[in-house]
């Protein structure tokens, strides 16, 4: 079994999509919006998507929750740490070793926690 999606919510589509293209744009994720209230990257087996809530309260980050992404390089970490903060994310942790993996930690428009992993 393997991860198909994973969606975080927002309160703001045109900023969350305006965040997820530039920093998805050197990779092979296809950008897709379907409805205005959901817009997806997907790639060859994997889809990432943003999403207004569908019961129409607001969107919340969850405590604890979090979505990593496998960037294969310890350079691609660190230049998507920064994208992201160029962007008006925030940093959660600095590209640096955690564990096995070099890692670094962000969170996004509306405080969804990001994990890039090399």
């Amino acid at each position: 079994m393997k991860m198909n999606y994973y969606v975080v919510g927002t309160n703001d589509m045109t900023a969350a999509k305006a965040f997820y293209d530039a920093l998805f744009a050197q990779s092979e994720l296809q950008s897709l919006s379907p409805s205005e209230r959901m817009t997806y990257w997907m790639g060859a087996d994997f889809a990432f998507a943003a999403a207004i809530p569908f019961d129409a309260m607001p969107a919340t980050q969850g405590n604890g929750t979090m979505v990593g992404f496998s960037v294969g390089t310890h350079d691609e970490v660190n230049r998507l740490h920064g994208l992201a903060l160029e962007l008006g994310g925030t940093c959660e942790g600095e590209p640096g070793p955690r564990g096995p993996r070099y890692s670094a930690y962000v969170r996004d428009l509306d405080g969804n926690k990001l994990c890039f992993s090399d």
